[in-house]
């Protein structure tokens, strides 16, 4: 039987005095086309094969990669990572997932591969159809581009320890950034959608026109005063909270004592009744697997149950050395070890439309974007710039620019308040927010 360049490798690895190894292939390959004004400005074909060998001495742990695939270097290769397993510090937590999988495993179920393959026509034609629609909008005077594309990645993942998986999902994308007004007060803004399968693409005529309309909409931007307001964040930005949430509860800080929901475990830090879930087995979805970066079972769980922390997100090591079983959440690349992250995650939502949570606002903010960021994951010191809107008395006004919104995360996930407006458009996804007590540096 013929070997795949994975088991081929692990062979490898086993000739030339490895314990233990894992090995993993991804290969990448995609297709984009830019225009700007109707004239292609960027024409792109990409593919990329990158292979990673990670090998175990007793306790020692080295990692190579390659992106040749011939089988004639997989010796030398392998003949190097064990050398170098030979000087590398212990570490007593290195070594495979004991709960991995045994035998073969792909994506079946999970519908991650879409058979249309559009040519570079089709995708300059989608391109120019987003961009003229968002320049058909009276007050758009420039175009940043507009932008189409697709693109498959195949990963294959095989252990020492009888596990061997592979699948492959593929990606399609349109964009488009435009600009309103004049000189100096021209702002900019832009649209993006991408998903599994193009049928669930929207159309790039929906995505051109919002471009349009939300750079229109910022224009003669504001400072509102400094003071402390209800704030309201987009579903555009409000996964960005969940970005904060996962890195304050990844094993890996955890373990380092870094995080300032260290001793959270088991206790509410979301306000009773909000879920956080993450499920990497969702069909179509942005992030979904079949297996983690170590061939352990991807599995559904809730991360946040009713408010209350239910598990730190853990691999093997870090599970290790919290004296806990990982729960399937290690991704790596082929030159790096596995980490814990999450798939697709998502917080559960709530009851009240975007409008109804905004109506009994007298004054406040809607934040649409965010910009830089300062937040110490230590403490959960907050500070972040912004812009977007200000609401009176339940409505959007006018637009706001050159604001800070400030906090303390721990503060901030006790009094998160969901809208009713979640969409799944990306691997993290959350709806409107509101928290109230925000301060706001302005004027």
């Amino acid at each position: 039987m013929t070997l795949t360049p994975v088991e081929a490798l692990l062979a490898a690895a086993r000739r030339h005095g490895a314990d233990h190894a894992d090995a993993i292939l991804v290969r990448d390959e995609s297709e984009s086309a830019l225009v700007r004004k109707g004239v292609p400005e960027g024409i792109e074909r990409s593919e990329s094969v990158a292979l990673g060998l990670r090998v175990f001495r007793g306790k020692r742990a080295a990692t190579v990669s390659t992106s040749v695939l011939n089988e004639s270097e997989f010796d030398r290769l392998a003949e190097q990572a064990c050398a170098m397993a030979l000087v590398v510090p212990e570490d007593r937590y290195a070594g495979l997932a004991e709960t991995a999988l045994k035998g073969r495993f792909d994506a079946a179920g999970l519908d991650l591969e879409c058979s249309a393959t559009p040519g570079m026509d089709d995708l300059l034609a989608r391109a120019r159809e987003a961009e003229d629609i968002a320049l058909s909008f009276e007050g758009i005077t420039n175009t940043n581009g507009a932008s189409a594309g697709h693109g498959r990645t195949s990963v294959a993942l095989g252990t020492s320890a009888a596990f061997f998986g592979a699948y492959s999902r593929t990606s399609h994308s349109t964009s488009a950034s435009v600009l309103a007004g004049e000189a100096a007060t021209m702002q900019r803004d832009y649209a993006y959608r991408s998903a599994v399968h193009l049928e669930d693409l929207d159309d790039a005529r929906i995505i051109g026109r919002e471009a349009a309309e939300r750079a229109l909409a910022r224009l003669n931007p504001a400072r509102p005063r400094t003071g402390t307001y209800s704030i309201v964040y987009d579903p555009r930005v409000s996964a960005s909270l969940l970005g904060h949430l996962v890195g304050a509860i990844n094993g890996a800080a955890i373990a380092r004592g870094t995080s300032f929901l260290k001793d959270s475990l088991g206790q509410r830090i979301l306000s009773a009744g909000l879920t956080v879930h993450d499920d990497p087995r969702r069909i179509r979805g942005a992030a979904s697997r079949p297996f983690d970066g170590e061939g352990c079972a991807a599995l559904a769980m809730d991360l946040v149950q009713d408010g209350v922390l239910q598990s730190w997100l853990l691999d093997s090591r870090s599970g290790r050395q919290l004296g806990l079983p990982t729960n399937g959440r290690a991704s790596r690349g082929v030159a790096s070890p596995p980490s814990p992250s999450v798939t697709n995650l998502h917080l559960a939502p709530g009851t009240l439309s975007s409008e109804a949570l905004r109506s009994d606002i007298t004054e406040g903010i809607l934040i649409t974007e965010l910009m830089g960021s300062s937040v110490n994951m230590l403490t959960g010191d907050y500070s972040r710039g912004a812009s977007g809107f200000m609401i009176r008395n339940g409505e959007i006004a006018e637009p706001v620019a050159e604001l800070t919104v400030a906090g303390n995360l721990k503060d901030m996930f006790a009094r998160m308040i969901p809208g009713s407006d979640l969409m799944f458009r990306q691997s993290v996804n959350a709806p409107s927010i509101r928290i109230d007590g925000m301060s706001i540096a302005g004027l």
